[in-house]
């Protein structure tokens, strides 16, 4: 069994970064394999809508442009299971996240499909009021649903909620490998 934990925050120290520790410490708890990618520290561009708007990643199910998006990519295919955890900036994920998501939609809706069927968790972690929490995790499904991945769970980190949210998020690690290696589905 192994996850594959995506996340991205330019603050290596912040309410992301506590929300990611928290739920690895859950993995860790629950013996599983994982695997961080922090996405600030790759190099992945934004799509550039080639041919049209569809190039390769719809004909051939890759991307033109050679930078880590790959080898990300890859790992994503592998696991048994996938965490998303961004920041939330303007009630959405992060530039890095969002530039990300949007090569990954591409390639996996045009043609590959590789990823339909993986069971993600989904955390948006809003430092400010809060406010764009759950419209930041709704952006996050809705990106997920066209890739035919499904959602466990979706948890929104406020500042009002840190100190009670971080030690569920513990425990939802815990519990996310239980569900992935018995198999818990949910349909939409």
């Amino acid at each position: 069994m192994k996850v594959v934990i995506v996340w991205s925050s330019p603050n290596e120290n912040g309410l992301t970064a506590s929300a990611k520790e928290s739920f690895l410490s859950g993995l860790k708890k629950a013996g599983t394999e994982y695997e961080e990618v922090h996405l600030n520290k790759f190099k992945t561009e934004h799509c550039l809508a080639c041919g049209n708007g569809w190039g390769t990643c719809r004909s051939e199910g890759r991307c033109i442009i050679k930078d880590d998006f790959e080898s990300i990519y890859r790992k994503l295919m592998e696991a048994d299971g996938i965490v998303f955890i961004s920041a939330v900036y303007w009630h959405d994920v992060t530039e890095h996240m969002k530039a990300f998501i949007d090569r990954l939609r591409r390639c996996e809706t045009g043609h590959n499909g590789f990823l339909a069927q993986k069971r993600c968790i989904l955390i948006a972690c809003a430092g400010g009021t809060g406010l764009g929490a759950i419209e930041c995790l709704y952006n996050m499904e809705e990106a997920l649903k066209h890739m035919g991945m499904r959602a466990y769970d979706r948890i929104p980190v406020i500042r009002y909620n840190r100190d009670y949210m971080l030690p569920a998020l513990e425990q939802a690690g815990e519990v996310y490998v239980e569900r992935l290696k018995d198999g818990f589905d949910m349909r939409y």
